[in-house]
């Protein structure tokens, strides 16, 4: 259950606030809904609150779980399978649309090391880029950090200065 005013994680949009929970009638049933707005876009959502949760809806990571989101990224030692980009991209969007920020934490990381040895390709650096936009944007809030610090931060993990 959430609260009004809320932050909370939808999958892919990223961190949203609960503005209000309403009543709807669809297909001559009653059904609640909490309408969340993306922070990012002002996107509104429009969640059912009986299956919040199916859906991924979740909310912010609590500051003691930072860490293991860091130590993900720090993680170089992973093997990426050579795979086409297409399938590359399918694999890494399903992991994104789980919601789960470990998910989309090893998403960001192998984009990292992939661009490292090679170029992207344009749908991955899309890619990368909403992964590090959806993990600085919690990360940021579960820390009571700026998103430019944050992003200075997952930004120094990959940095091979």
């Amino acid at each position: 259950m959430f609260d009004l005013g809320q932050l909370a994680v939808y999958p892919a949009h990223g961190v949203g606030r609960i503005e209000a929970v309403e009543e709807k009638t669809i297909g001559g049933a009653q059904q609640c809904f909490y309408i969340l707005r993306i922070l990012e876009n002002d996107m509104i959502i429009m969640v059912p609150t009986a299956n919040a949760g199916a859906v991924g809806l979740r909310p912010i990571i609590p500051t003691e779980e930072v860490p293991q989101v860091l130590s993900i990224l720090r993680d170089h030692d992973v093997i990426i399978e050579n795979q086409t980009w297409n399938r590359r991209y399918r694999d890494y969007m399903s992991k994104i649309k789980t919601g789960s920020v470990y998910e989309v934490a090893e998403v960001l990381r192998d984009l990292f090391i992939l661009k490292s040895d090679k170029e992207l390709s344009f749908g991955e650096r899309k890619m990368l880029d909403t992964a590090r936009n959806l993990l600085v944007k919690e990360l940021s809030i579960a820390q009571q950090q700026t998103e430019d610090v944050v992003a200075a931060q997952v930004e120094g993990i990959f940095c091979h200065c």
